[in-house]
């Protein structure tokens, strides 16, 4: 069995930034590089996970 990220955002860079959100219940910003090979990246802090949208993403990874 496979737990899902508590929420999925796609994106179209490889570099994404992540603060957990607004107010008290935000983290520090990270920067998060997603890789080619798997097209994701979860956040350490609150495991948000960013995927590439490969048709629309900038060629700059």
């Amino acid at each position: 069995m496979s737990l899902k990220a508590p929420e999925t955002q796609i994106v179209t860079s490889w570099k994404v930034a992540c603060d957990g959100g607004e107010g008290a219940l935000g983290h520090p910003r990270v920067w998060l590089s997603i890789p080619a090979d798997t097209g994701f990246v979860e956040c350490g802090y609150c495991d948000k996970r960013f995927e590439i949208d490969r048709a629309h993403a900038h060629d700059d990874h």
